[in-house]
């Protein structure tokens, strides 16, 4: 007869056996285990990729409309709303692409699939062990996140920017809001760019 204590460190398929993953230093999520968070999340996340290109019509407008919002977020002073707008990020990108949070977002390049749900968090991928079924080779049951980005690009307008080589990871701004960083961002440039042509 077996031992019970050894059938138990045996290695558990997919996204299971969180505290190993923790205990290795892999991320794994504080509020959801892997395997809870697969159940629940995969399907949206597909869903997300299928539907990218209304995705990237509706976060256009969106962005163009926090942009707008730039004299408020200034007046209340970016560091004090973004808390909040973290919170609300964190909420809605969770759910729609199981979003990591970390601050440095490329959903728009990528075909709506998240690159930060890779196992390696690969900004450009895919890895070499890509399975034939098109599933990830470290989480079987998960399809390859880089092979949804691909896909979910052919749909979109601007899709081609899935070529452009991502930077590495600044895990200083994990927890951090990214649609308040690239709405400070492109005010900037706005501003840089009237002052250029004043002169």
């Amino acid at each position: 007869m077996a031992d019970p204590g050894i059938a138990a460190d045996k290695p558990k398929v997919g996204n299971a056996a969180p505290g190993k993953k923790a205990a290795s230093g892999a991320f794994t999520p504080s509020d959801v285990s892997p395997s809870r968070r697969a159940r629940r999340s995969y399907t949206i996340r597909l869903w997300s990729v299928r539907h990218s290109r209304a995705l990237e019509w509706f976060y256009a407008r969106f962005a163009d409309a926090f942009l707008l919002l730039h004299p408020l977020w200034k007046a209340l002073g970016y560091n004090r709303v973004e808390t909040p707008i973290t919170f609300v990020e964190r909420n809605v990108k969770g759910l729609l692409f199981d979003c990591r949070m970390c601050g440095q977002c490329v959903l728009s390049s990528t075909g709506m699939s998240c690159p930060m749900n890779c196992p390696k968090q690969l900004r450009n991928g895919p890895c070499g062990g890509v399975r034939a079924n098109g599933n990830c080779e470290v989480e079987p049951d998960m399809p390859c996140v880089w092979v949804q980005a691909w896909s979910g690009s052919r749909n979109m307008v601007k899709g081609d920017a899935i070529m452009n080589v991502q930077k590495p990871v600044n895990q200083s701004l994990r927890e951090t809001s990214s649609w308040l960083r690239v709405t400070a961002l492109s005010a900037a440039q706005r501003e840089d760019k009237a002052k250029g042509e004043q002169s």
